[in-house]
């Protein structure tokens, strides 16, 4: 399967047996999984059971302690130094609080595509493009560090677009908006996906993953408990402290 811009792909991900420990501390234990090249994958479990860790770790911002993350398509890491070294330009990562530049709207997006590596002409084309994708045109040349959170999560989520990403890894992207706001972040992660951007995020709004999952991965105290596809989870799950997560309980 062919990747963005006309690239071999770099999925699917897979883990091998994936630890994390820090301070003495086990924080995320023998994770082994398959993300493949399609569909929106929800990351659940309760506050400190290692969601955003283990976006990090695929993500590429911090290595893991024990095991292995490998990029396994075509165009992934096993394909050479070379290939290896694409892979973070093919992924794209949103905070909970994304970081603005003190700088226009616009000049957010346009310094992102510099780092990346794109011509002038191509960054001014695409930056205006990711604003009017997702109607952020009229604030093209506010501060950006002076809009609203819900503002700012959506310039975030346009710059990401604007780099033309395989894949896309959101932290928590509407734990502080209103639902207004969080409602246009959700529909923007569908455009994402209808896109063919694969879409992993971590959520702690059971409603929003029914929404938006395709599959789940359900971590508990550092250990995958279910990775299944997201009808099946919510319907049947398959250990207590899934069912547990599900009724609301603090399983812990």
């Amino acid at each position: 399967m062919a990747g963005m811009r006309g690239q071999p792909s770099i999925l699917p991900l897979r883990l091998y047996d994936v630890g994390f420990d820090t301070a003495g501390r086990i924080l995320l234990d023998g994770i082994s999984l398959t993300l493949a090249d399609t569909g929106r994958t929800v990351v659940l479990g309760h506050n400190g059971a290692g969601k955003s860790l283990l976006l990090r770790l695929c993500h590429g911002l911090i290595a893991p302690t024990r095991g292995r993350i490998e990029w396994q398509g075509p165009g992934g890491s096993q394909a050479g130094p070379q290939a290896r070294s694409q892979t973070q330009r093919r992924q794209a990562m949103v905070f909970q609080r994304p970081v603005m530049l003190r700088r226009s709207a616009h000049a957010n997006l346009v310094h992102a595509l510099g780092i990346a590596g794109f011509n002038a002409a191509a960054r001014r084309e695409r930056a205006c493009r990711a604003l009017e994708r997702f109607g952020l045109t009229a604030l093209a040349d506010q501060p950006a560090r002076t809009l609203s959170g819900g503002e700012q999560q959506r310039l975030a989520l346009a710059r990401a677009w604007a780099l033309d990403p395989e894949v896309l890894f959101l932290d928590e992207p509407t734990s502080a908006l209103d639902p207004a706001a969080a409602r246009m972040v959700e529909d923007m992660i569908h455009s994402f996906s209808a896109d063919g951007i694969k879409v992993i995020l971590t959520t702690h709004d059971l409603g929003q993953a029914r929404r938006l999952a395709d599959e789940i991965i359900f971590l508990h105290r550092g250990r995958l408990m279910e990775h299944r596809p997201a009808d099946a989870f919510f319907h049947t799950p398959e250990t207590a402290e899934a069912a547990g997560f599900l009724r609301g309980e603090l399983v812990w």
